[in-house]
């Protein structure tokens, strides 16, 4: 891309752009965003060093956060769609660019913050990886991990329920470590964060479904239809429909009932 229209450009603008990409299940669209992202803050960078070796100051230009976090955002996102596409190896090589961005100069206080918070993400990421391509002996040591580190803990069953269910795992007894944690200590399983709830109830029902446990499945689709409302996206709520349409015979008539206010209620 030309260095003209790369300045037109604003990093936040794309930020934007990829969120929108993401949302959409569109990955060939977030890795097109991503170089686009990489390549306007590589732009700004180049920019500011050459006025810096002129020991003039370069000209200001307004963006919301620290320009490291474009650089690992543009590496976290283009890691994301490798991966959703199945290609593992450039994904782990994108992990391994963003977990380490202490190289870049003159990084203050906030955007040392930002350095360590990719590192953080690189390290979930990478379990997160390698147990959706099928590595059933990190389980435990990606269990322990998220024990000691609560925040991660929805994100990181959602990891866990849709590997289960692609590889065939019986997760139970993890299952039962996180359920027993959160009612230890008075917490639900809920979260601000309706996307991950949403993945990981869709996930789980088809996992109780593979168990053979028809009404415990039937119960996660609805908390996943709900979601899908709440998040207004109307493809999880036809993927959810069609999933509690194959389970309709082995509802309870209760279960049914309340689906069908659900309906109602989304008119």
């Amino acid at each position: 891309m030309q260095k003209s229209i790369l300045k037109s450009l604003k990093p936040d603008i794309i930020v934007e752009m990829l969120d929108m990409a993401v949302a959409f299940e569109n990955w060939n669209k977030v890795m097109e965003r991503a170089d686009m992202l990489y390549q306007c803050v590589q732009s700004i960078h180049e920019e500011r060093q050459e006025y810096q070796s002129k020991g003039v100051p370069a000209p200001h230009i307004h963006i919301e956060r620290p320009l490291v976090y474009y650089y690992g955002f543009s590496h976290l996102m283009r890691g994301m769609a490798h991966q959703k596409m199945g290609q593992v190896d450039q994904a782990r090589a994108c992990i391994d660019q963003y977990a380490e961005l202490g190289w870049m100069e003159d990084l203050e206080e906030v955007g040392m913050q930002v350095v360590q918070e990719f590192r953080h993400k690189a390290q979930v990421n990478r379990y997160a990886l390698e147990i959706e391509a099928g590595q059933v002996e990190l389980l435990e040591e990606f269990v322990d991990f998220l024990l000691e580190h609560p925040e991660e803990i929805l994100a990181g069953l959602k990891v866990i329920t849709e590997a289960a269910v692609r590889h065939r795992w019986q997760i139970d007894r993890v299952l039962h470590v996180f359920e027993d944690q959160m009612l230890g200590d008075g917490t639900e399983m809920n979260s601000s964060n309706n996307d991950d709830m949403y993945h990981y109830s869709y996930q789980r029902a088809l996992y109780e479904q593979w168990m053979g446990r028809p009404q415990e499945a039937v119960e996660f689709i609805l908390q996943a239809i709900r979601l899908a409302g709440k998040l207004g996206m109307d493809r999880y709520f036809i993927r959810c429909t069609a999933l509690l349409e194959s389970l309709r015979e082995e509802a309870t008539g209760e279960q049914i009932g309340r689906y069908r206010v659900m309906l109602e209620d989304m008119k």
